[in-house]
C-alpha cells in the first residue's frame, strides 16, 4: 500500500510517500480501507518530534481516518466487512490506505455521513466534546469562551456548544476569519488582536455578556491568550487546556484559582481513548446523532489528494487554511 512515511524527526517536508506492506489486523483489531484522513495541527508536531508523545521510528502519521472495513481480527465482534467507520488511531496511521486498528477505536458512521465529512469531523469534534462535556462539565445555558475560534477544534466546539444550548463567545485574531465563527454559530466575536490583550480580552468578554464573565474557556492557544482568558472567567468557572498553538507555555498562580474559585485542567484526548474507550464511544454515538438531527455538520473544507500533504500541512503551519484540509486516498 501506499503511506507517507516518516524517517525521522524534522520538518514535515521531509515526509515521503513510498510503498510499504500491508498491515496485517492482530486479535482485536479491524482492517480498514481509508478513503480519508483529515491533516491536523498535531500531526506537525508528530513530525517534527514536538509532541509529548514519539511514536518508534519510521511511523505514518494522520489521526481519525475514515473508510471500510475490510477484514477483522480473532474475537472482533460487533463488525463486519462493509461497515463505513471512523478510526481513531494512535499515534497515527491514518496517511495511507489501509489501516488495523483496535476495535474499540473503530465508530460506525451515519449512512449519510459521506466519508470526507467522518474525516473532517474526526478528533476535532470529540475534542470539542471532551472539553465541553467531561472537563469542562458543561451545564445548559452556560456561557462559553473559545479561543483560536477559527480553527478546527475552535468551529467544532462552536457548533457543538450551540447544539447543547451554549451561548458562545469566539475568540479570533484574524478578521478575515469573523465570517467563519459567524457561519459556525458564535454569538458574539472577541478580538485577540488587540492592545493590551490581558485586560482587553477580560473587558470584551464582561461586555457581552453583562458583566457575568466566561463559565467555561477552551483554550487551543496558550501563551498570553491563556492569562487574559482566566481573567475573564466568572465565578466558578472552568478553563480547558487543549494545546498550545501560540507557542509559549502558560503557568497559573494558585492563589488566583483560590480567589476566584476557578479551575484550570487538562485535555490529552489520545488517553482518553485508551484508558476509558467507553466514554470516547459515547462521545461518538451523541455526535453522530446530533449530526443525524441537523444541529452540528463538518466545518468548511478543502480535500486534497495524499500526495498533496505537504501542501495541506503548511497551510496550517502558515494558517491560511480556511476551515479543514482532507487528503484521499486514491482508490483502484
Amino acid at each position: 500500500m501506499r503511506a507517507v512515511v516518516v524517517d525521522a524527526f524534522g520538518p514535515f517536508e521531509k515526509a515521503v510517500i513510498r510503498d510499504v506492506p500491508d498491515p496485517v489486523p492482530r486479535p482485536g483489531e479491524i482492517l480498514v480501507e481509508i478513503h480519508a484522513t483529515a491533516a491536523n495541527y498535531v500531526d506537525i508536531l508528530l513530525i517534527g518530534g514536538l509532541h509529548q508523545s514519539r511514536p518508534a521510528l519510521p511511523f505514518i502519521p494522520g489521526k481519525g481516518p475514515a473508510g471500510i472495513v475490510r477484514a477483522l481480527g480473532d474475537g472482533v465482534e460487533g463488525f463486519a466487512p462493509g461497515d463505513r467507520v471512523v478510526a481513531m488511531c494512535e499515534p497515527g496511521g491514518g496517511f495511507a490506505e489501509l489501516i488495523a486498528v483496535p476495535a474499540n477505536q473503530c465508530h460506525p458512521i451515519p449512512d449519510a455521513m459521506a466519508f470526507e465529512e467522518a474525516a473532517s469531523m474526526a478528533l476535532i469534534y470529540d475534542t470539542a466534546w471532551f472539553s465541553l462535556r467531561e472537563r469542562g462539565r458543561y451545564q445548559p445555558g452556560e456561557t462559553v469562551l473559545v479561543l483560536g475560534a477559527s480553527g478546527g477544534v475552535g468551529l467544532a466546539a462552536i457548533q457543538l456548544a450551540k447544539a447543547l444550548g451554549a451561548r458562545v463567545l469566539a475568540g479570533v485574531s484574524n478578521p478575515a476569519k469573523f465570517h467563519l465563527v459567524s457561519e459556525a454559530g458564535a454569538d458574539a466575536i472577541i478580538e485577540l488582536d488587540c492592545p493590551d490583550l490581558r485586560n482587553n480580552l477580560r473587558d470584551q468578554v464582561l461586555a457581552a455578556t453583562d458583566g457575568h464573565g466566561a463559565d467555561i474557556v477552551i483554550d487551543p492557544l496558550g501563551d498570553a491568550f491563556f492569562d487574559a482568558a482566566l481573567r475573564a472567567l466568572a465565578w466558578c468557572g472552568r478553563l480547558v487546556v487543549v494545546g498550545f498553538a501560540a507557542g509559549g507555555i502558560p503557568s497559573v498562580k494558585a492563589n488566583y484559582l483560590l480567589v476566584k474559585n476557578i479551575e484550570v485542567s487538562g485535555l490529552q484526548i489520545g488517553d482518553y481513548r485508551k484508558r476509558a474507550p467507553e466514554k470516547t464511544a459515547a462521545c461518538f454515538r451523541e455526535l453522530f446523532a446530533l449530526y443525524e438531527a441537523g444541529k452540528i455538520g463538518p466545518p468548511p473544507t478543502v480535500a486534497m489528494p495524499l500526495e498533496n500533504v505537504v501542501d495541506a500541512l503548511r497551510a496550517i503551519r502558515e494558517r491560511s487554511a480556511n476551515g479543514r484540509i482532507v487528503l484521499l486516498q486514491r482508490r483502484s
